[in-house]
């Protein structure tokens, strides 16, 4: 049998539950695909010849077994169990590491439900997608599990039959545990937050207490970094305009060894003890953005290069940058003073080899140019809230009801999100929607303190129960979103499709 009498059978048996055609595979005689039956997904085998290999196949995946014209067919629920054994016959829903030489977004999907939206855009680009991406917060946020979100990133690509490879990102991890979870689930990226070793107290403290806590360090090591880099001049190579000098004083040395030194032996640990030793393909980034000032170029030089020192493979880093990348708006600074340090920062990642990282980068559109433009495609960005607000987009025009209730209910418990994300939200600019009409609704997803106020409140949206212990709002923002699933793939494609036009403008 090939793919098209396979996809004959498909349509035969189950045209009246909505077959994803592109979900159709042939495997050991077997035809596999996905449906969709009352909003429910489903996998679906059709056996022709229960041989003993095909038994020991079947006998992997759970569900109910009827008979259909004297074929056995078997109905799966998307469940856990029969994500594994997904991925266990078919190899191209696991994930896969991309390494250093490539432009790769992070789809962070905080529902479960975007990612087949996603992959119908990436499709047409050379872009990797990375379509598990959630952290630690998002998760407790959310109430869900790494295996939650890379089975649902798994089902989407086995639904739009995508085999290019997908990524799936532990992001913003910060223990050893959380990191040895994610590899053993199987992720193939590893997003180190170092923001809890490094000390952020410096930047205020006195020259006389810096000078304190730097001849505090072990002598030897004082000696072989002022041999290193004291009164040192390094060059650089921008892409565009070429040699950039980079030279280190005592002071700001100084400074530098105080607020990155815990860091640097926490990624060391993690990366030989942890991440080297899972013995396959890992992309490493490190993170060290969540600090109180901009990275300078000296300090982005000198944690790089120690990095290199002790045998460290990282495969992207993240700087933090001048400006501000607050969620779900677009870049606020000087856009000028971007580029002129966004370059350094693109040639110092040049010159060790891996590749920028760009967090919180939903809908930073003044920025994409120059980030595409000095990275020469070799970057990778972040993106999740963006995601979510598409989706409100679509229940503001399909439910303008259940949307009024969101956006009271976001308004109501913004100042309890505010402890989890950093924005500059003005209320009093917040539309007011009472006397607001439906067809109005859909526009109040463009003014910036609105989105954001329904970005950082989504994991007390998704969560929140009534007196009854029954959700509030969220078993019918998921009914929405899968009865009208089209139109959030199709939302998705456009807005998305925006961020990749610019990153590539001037690659």
């Amino acid at each position: 049998m090939n793919i098209e009498a396979a996809r004959r059978e498909a349509s035969k048996y189950f045209h009246a539950y909505g077959v994803y055609p592109e979900s159709i595979n042939l495997l050991k005689g077997c035809i596999f695909f996905m449906t969709k039956d009352a909003g429910e997904k489903k996998m679906v085998i059709i056996v022709d010849d229960l041989t003993d290999e095909v038994k020991k196949l079947t006998e992997d995946f759970q569900g109910e077994t009827e008979s259909i014209e004297e074929k056995m067919v078997k109905l799966l629920p998307l469940s856990h169990h029969n994500a594994r054994a997904l991925r266990k016959w078919f190899p191209f829903t696991s994930p896969v590491a991309f390494g250093k030489g490539c432009m790769s977004m992070g789809l962070g999907d905080r529902l479960g439900l975007a990612s087949p939206g996603h992959l119908r855009l990436i499709k047409k680009t050379k872009i990797r997608p990375v379509l598990a991406q959630q952290s630690i917060r998002e998760l407790n946020l959310t109430e869900r599990t790494y295996e939650d979100v890379l089975d649902a990133a798994s089902w989407a690509v086995f639904q739009e039959g995508y085999r290019l490879g997908f990524g799936a990102d532990g992001d913003h991890l910060k223990t050893e545990d959380e990191v040895k979870m994610a590899l053993d689930l199987g992720f193939s990226m590893i997003t180190l937050d170092c923001s809890e070793m490094i000390n952020n107290d410096v930047p205020a403290m006195s020259d006389e207490d810096v000078e304190k806590g730097y001849y505090n360090l072990e002598p030897d090591y004082i000696k072989r970094i002022e041999q290193d880099y004291l009164d040192s001049e390094f060059s650089v190579k921008d892409v565009i305009s070429g040699d950039i000098k980079i030279a280190f004083d005592g002071g700001s040395l100084k400074r530098i060894v105080l607020i990155y030194g815990k860091a640097l032996d926490f990624i060391n640990h993690i990366y030989h003890d942890i991440i080297k030793p899972a013995g396959r393909k890992v992309d490493f980034e490190v993170s060290i953005d969540e600090t109180m000032t901009p990275t300078t170029p000296q300090a982005h030089f000198f944690v790089a290069s120690e990095l290199k020192k002790r045998g460290v493979d990282v495969t992207s880093l993240a700087p933090r940058f001048c400006g501000e990348f607050q969620k779900a708006i677009d870049y606020i600074g000087d856009i000028e003073q971007f580029e002129k340090e966004f370059k350094v920062h693109a040639a110092i990642a040049d010159l060790f080899g891996y590749r920028l990282s760009i967090h919180s980068g939903s809908d930073k559109f003044k920025v994409f140019p120059i980030i595409g433009k000095y990275t020469k495609g070799r970057v990778h960005v972040k993106t999740a809230g963006t995601n979510w607000l598409e989706a409100l987009k679509v229940i503001a025009h399909k439910k303008p009801d259940l949307f009024r209730k969101i956006y009271i209910f976001a308004l109501e418990h913004f100042h309890e999100a505010t402890r989890y994300y950093h924005v500059t939200t003005n209320l009093a600019n917040v539309p007011d929607i009472s006397t607001m009409s439906d067809e109005d609704l859909p526009h109040v997803l463009i003014q910036d303190d609105a989105r954001q106020v329904l970005h950082i409140t989504y994991g007390l949206i998704l969560t929140a129960k009534n007196e009854d212990g029954k959700y509030l709002l969220k078993d019918d923002i998921y009914s929405t979103l899968n009865e009208h699933e089209e139109e959030y793939y199709k939302a998705l494609e456009e807005h998305i499709g925006k961020h990749l036009k610019l990153l590539q403008a001037s690659v």
